[in-house]
């Protein structure tokens, strides 16, 4: 175990919330100086905080807490109809964790699946000094689970490798193979791939239940959640 007490925190300042319209955020840093181990890691994901690049980070908000940590406790998960179909629609499709993205093939399915999926959001227009500070292997623990049909590149999901888990960073994927739902494999394909090694859950970052754009990871079920500390299974 980690000592966490030596920690240095930094908070933003109030500035206006990415999901909610009406809400203000705080954000709380961890030191980016910080030395990061997968030891301290896994402890900082299990009180919910989450990596976006080489920053480890939690919401902090005064007057509200609709972030709300989640995890698959992938023992017991059990697909919906929906997304077995969406497992066998794949089977066609070689799965395999490679240590680096940083070539043009990568960064294209990027920019393209942020240019055609993501232009509302903040990470348009893409650039490959984004891709790369977003993306990055971080601290040694970062994995890349590509799925390729042939030689082609349909998607890429970077996950974390945690001491009982995965950490969902992000997917990108071809979004003109729509038929495949490749957002949904990607989540899937991390759920086999913790199983496989014996890990207990897949952390999906926030779920924030006013946001439409969240909603689909109640989808996957058991869901347990971090409330007041305590991780709870979503009923």
């Amino acid at each position: 175990m980690s000592d966490l007490s030596n920690l240095k925190l930094f908070a933003t300042q109030p500035h206006p919330c990415s999901y909610l319209d009406d809400r203000e955020a705080t954000t709380l840093f961890i030191d980016p100086d910080a030395h990061v181990t997968k030891s301290l890691y896994s402890q900082l994901t299990g009180l919910g905080f989450r990596r976006s690049g080489r920053h480890l980070y939690r919401p902090h908000c005064a007057t509200c807490q609709a972030c709300v940590s989640c995890r698959i406790p992938v023992r017991d998960f059990e697909p919906t109809r929906n997304q077995k179909r969406c497992w066998r629609r794949n089977q066609d499709l070689a799965l395999a964790f490679v240590d680096d993205i940083s070539t043009d093939e990568h960064y294209a399915l990027y920019a393209d699946y942020i240019s055609t999926r993501h232009r509302d959001g903040d990470m348009y227009p893409p650039s490959r000094n984004q891709y790369d500070a977003f993306l990055s292997s971080e601290w040694g623990l970062t994995r890349f689970l590509e799925f390729r049909l042939g030689e082609r590149l349909l998607g890429v999901a970077v996950c974390d490798q945690l001491e009982d888990g995965l950490s969902a960073v992000y997917t990108f994927f071809d979004s003109r193979e729509q038929r495949r739902s490749l957002g949904v494999y990607g989540i899937l394909a991390q759920i086999d791939r913790a199983r496989e090694q014996g890990l207990k859950y897949v952390y999906l970052g926030y779920w924030i239940k006013q946001c439409q754009k969240m909603a689909y990871k109640t989808q996957y079920r058991p869901l347990e959640l971090l409330i007041e500390r305590r991780w709870q299974r979503l009923r």
